[in-house]
């Protein structure tokens, strides 16, 4: 690439970022202007930001810009005089140009088409209702008509494209468009009458806006710079609480040397006349030196003390300032929704007041970018299912324009996002009967529901309760994502409804993805964090208050059995149930999978609650691959490394372990009892066949673990102790081939037996299998019960 398209390159990227800012101004503006089409000020700033935009694209070198951008700005122009109103159809027309400016300044896209940008101007023209017979220039002193101002601007246009090259005018001096560039004041006013007070402005009060407006300039700073700086911050913060440590030690010295001189001064004082004229000369001079030590050391610890506190100070505002450097308005993302809402309430034929609540609310950096796709969902879920159109909402006496909100605010620590409607609500016994029509549950079941239970069945995958689809909805995968969505950054949805009053959908949000709120627990000795935004409740209980019922251990809390599992099991560790063997009562953390009143909970026996700490949170190298029940790490004050448990993940390997019978359990004859059954990995991405399997060899009383394809199994078979591992060959992501291969290829599991089961009765796959290193390949073909337990048991064995 030359110099000179480096250098267009650049000037491109720089009128990108021009048009973002001036084009964001401009839809604003022109949403206002729908409301309030004469409003001074709007008519005003859109003006303006279209001269900049056309000294910009004269600039760069973008003819085709600064044509749309010039024909927009005569627009305005005209609406200031009042030759023209600012109307729904020129609105449209105008945003249709915003489109095109923002196209002309993407340096991968192919550059405007002559025609287009002809045809953007002849629609501008013809998009009002005004008379056709004026001047087309601006002259206070004469009316105008807004046709033949427009008409002359296209005029203009294309005479200028028509005329040869060399009669065209000479581009105008460097310095002068960068002067009309950098002040589209300026230049404005040679079009729009200024007003006496505006024209003597005193320049003090034109300076002071300049230095505001640089107070608040941005920098573009690289994600990975900025996450780089975040982690040397949380680096800097525990390391500066190294000091109180060292500085608490130094206090004992001085403590201890304060010690050693009062003995001296009894001993001195008891003894001293026993002792010779040199001996208590010496004696007199020892305890003076440690006098004068001791003010030393009560100075130095003066001065550690008082760098540890600046220290610690400077670090948390650091850490604190690099946080922020995380957080953007809520605006950021906002701005393009009105547009969005706009444009979708017209072509669906309704008239919707659109508010935008907490702009300004500070949102992580990372959630605010995955929130436009939730919220354009929730957006177009409320104008194509929930707001009514104009002659319904007259029919049920509502105003025919309306409402809909999109809120964000700070609550208790987290980020609520609310989009609520005043339309026609959830229509209940409709959703019950498509819940039935899905076959998601019997009726009689769907009757006994609670609103809250009945509402969560929007939120599943692939569910709607249109009939027919359309281009907005119908498809099922609008509120599935926002749920996705939620679950990913550890958050939740709610939804509310009112028959024929409306629904709220309220996202609940962490304020941030650095940062998590955790409670610090002891398991086998090592600090795990659980995010608090998932435990419900922190318990310690009589260890003689555990009961069995149906053969798993439970509490009871708040009059409901809760199913208990050790944390040991959970996370790995050595002796799944050693916390189980301390006297005394059992700390309980009780974690849901929901959010509801009936959502299910489950209660985790760890060693011992370690207090709650806010975490600067560390991925896992990517090498590391997902660890099962860890979704990331973090340091502790004293440096100590901590893991931070994905509670999806427990709350997964919980209902595994109760639906496997797999629960150690908190005495040690429960879980003696659950080693000495046989452990087995069935590894299959058929459901059907999975389930045959599991229940045949749990039935013959092995214990049995599932995988749903290989890389699944490989997880599973690295984090627990198995007996035996049976695979399918051909499933995603990881085949049974390779999980053999991998199997043989690790140290800490290649002595475990292998069994290949496969559908295909193919030689291939029977000889690579054998060759990557399995024990035993049995076709599906010949498969039935007795060859699988017949087989399992020449492996490994009965199941006890």
């Amino acid at each position: 690439m030359s110099d000179d398209e480096l250098s267009r390159r650049s000037l491109l990227d720089l009128f990108r970022e021009e048009a973002q800012t001036q084009t964001r101004t401009l839809a604003a503006g022109l949403l206002a202007l729908e409301a309030t089409p004469a409003d001074a000020a709007t008519l005003e700033a859109c003006m303006r930001a279209t001269h900049s935009l056309k000294g910009a694209a004269r600039i760069v070198g973008l003819p085709e810009a600064v044509d749309v951008a010039s024909a927009m700005e005569d627009c305005f122009v005209a609406a200031q005089h009042g030759l023209l109103t600012v109307d729904a159809g020129r609105i449209d027309a105008l945003l249709v140009g915003i489109d095109l400016l923002m196209a002309a300044g993407d340096a991968s896209a192919p550059p405007l088409a002559r025609d287009v940008v002809d045809g953007f101007v002849e629609r501008l023209v013809n998009s009002g209702n005004a008379a056709s017979a004026a001047p087309a220039t601006l002259e206070p002193s004469a009316p105008l008509d807004p046709e033949a101002l427009l008409a002359a601007s296209l005029a203009s246009v294309q005479a200028s494209n028509e005329a040869p090259q060399e009669a065209r005018q000479p581009a105008e001096p460097f310095s002068e468009v960068i002067s009309e560039f950098a002040d589209p004041a300026a230049a404005a006013s040679a079009a729009v009458t200024v007003t006496p007070e505006a024209a003597t402005q005193p320049a003090a009060q034109a300076g002071a806006a300049r230095r505001e407006r640089d107070g608040d300039r941005m920098l573009r700073v690289r994600a990975g710079t900025l996450e780089r700086l975040l982690g040397l911050a949380g680096e800097s913060l525990v390391e500066s609480r190294r000091m109180r440590p060292f500085a608490n030690g130094l206090l004992r010295v001085r403590r201890a040397q304060g010690d050693v001189l009062a003995a001296l001064g009894n001993f001195s004082e008891h003894h001293g006349d026993t002792l010779g004229p040199d001996a208590r000369a010496a004696l007199a001079a020892i305890r003076e030196q440690l006098s004068a030590l001791g003010g030393q050391l009560a100075e130095r610890f003066d001065d550690l003390d008082r760098i540890d506190r600046r220290g610690t100070q400077l670090a948390q505002r650091l850490y604190d300032s690099a946080l922020e450097c995380r957080m953007r308005p809520f605006s950021d993302t906002a701005h393009a929704y009105p547009r969005i809402v706009r444009d979708l309430a017209r072509s669906l034929g309704k008239r919707v007041r659109f508010v935008i609540e907490g702009e300004n609310t500070q949102v992580d950096r990372d959630i605010l970018d995955m929130l436009d796709a939730p919220l354009g969902h929730l957006l177009r879920n409320a104008l194509d299912h929930g707001i009514e159109d104009p002659g319904t909402r007259r029919l049920l006496g509502k105003p025919e324009e309306a409402s809909l909100t999109l809120e964000a605010r700070h609550s208790a620590g987290k980020l609520l996002i609310t989009v609520a409607d005043d339309g026609a609500g959830v229509d209940l016994p409709a959703l019950k009967r498509a819940i039935v029509a899905r076959g998601l549950a019997q009726a009689d079941a769907v009757e006994t529901m609670s609103e809250p239970e009945l509402l969560e069945f929007l939120l599943l995958p692939g569910f709607s309760m249109r009939e027919r689809v359309t281009d907005v909805s119908g498809r099922g995968v609008g509120l599935d994502a926002v749920q996705n969505f939620a679950k990913a950054v550890r958050g939740t949805v709610r939804i509310e409804s009112a028959a024929g009053r409306g629904t709220r959908f309220v996202l609940q949000l962490p304020l941030t993805l650095s940062v998590v709120r955790s409670l610090i627990v002891d398991v086998a000795g090592e600090a795990y964090a659980f995010p608090l935004a998932h435990v419900r409740r922190a318990l310690r209980v009589p260890r003689e208050s555990i009961d069995m019922l149906e053969g798993q251990q439970h509490i009871v809390h708040e009059g409901r059995p809760i199913g208990l599992v050790t944390a040991r099991q959970l996370l790995g560790a050595s002796d799944a149930t050693a916390a189980a063997n301390a006297s005394g009562d059992v700390s309980v953390l009780l974690i849901s999978d929901g959010t509801g009143h009936d959502a299910a909970f489950y209660g985790i026996a760890v060693d011992g609650f370690a207090g709650e700490r806010t975490l600067a949170v560390q991925p896992l190298d990517a090498r590391v691959g997902k660890v099962r029940n860890v979704a990331a790490a973090a340091l502790l004050e004293d440096g100590t490394v901590t893991l931070i448990v994905d509670v999806e993940d427990i709350v997964a390997s919980v209902a595994r372990l109760v639906r496997e019978g797999q629960l150690a359990g908190v005495t040690r004859r429960a879980s003696t009892a659950a080693r000495e059954r046989r452990r087995i990995l069935v590894v299959e991405d058929s459901l059907t066949v999975r389930e045959l399997e599991r229940k045949l060899l749990e039935k013959r009383g092995y214990a049995v673990t599932v995988a749903v394809d290989g890389m699944d199994g490989w997880n599973t078979l690295r984090n627990g102790q198995f007996d035996l591992v049976i695979t399918d060959v051909d499933m995603p992501r990881m085949d049974g081939i390779e999980l053999v291969t991998m199997i043989r290829s690790d140290p800490h599991q290649r002595n475990v037996p292998v069994m290949i089961v496969s559908y295909k009765d193919r030689e291939d796959d029977r000889r690579r299998g054998l060759d990557a290193g399995a024990d035993y390949y049995l076709t599906k073909g010949s498969f039935h019960d007795e060859a699988l337990l017949d087989a399992v048991n020449d492996l490994i064995g009965e199941a006890t």
